[in-house]
């Protein structure tokens, strides 16, 4: 059941409003795809928060979040922060180690 972790950064200028759309965004996703969980943290340390993670998990669903699954949340949340990211968006994908 893989899980997905995307982070990057976000230009110093990005405020509530993104906010908002990323979190709008990952609500329709988990809407779309029964089952899905997400979340949007920022860095605790960072200087002014600048630095941000996605985390996407599908708990009880056999294939976890998939690539086919990835693709869909990539879509959406490229669109919904295309002026706002200061860079690329890294991601890591991660499985439990123990059932």
């Amino acid at each position: 059941m893989p899980e997905r972790f995307v982070y990057y950064r976000v230009r110093a200028q990005t405020g509530a409003a993104t906010v908002a759309a990323v979190c709008a965004a990952q609500s329709a996703l988990c809407a779309r795809h029964p089952g899905l969980q997400a979340r949007l943290l920022r860095r605790a340390d960072d200087d002014g928060g600048r630095t941000w993670m996605e985390t996407y998990a599908r708990p009880g669903h056999a294939g976890g979040v998939d690539d086919g699954l990835f693709a869909d949340i990539e879509r959406a949340m490229s669109a919904v922060l295309a002026d706002a990211i200061d860079g690329a968006r890294h991601v890591e994908t991660f499985e439990p180690c123990a059932p």
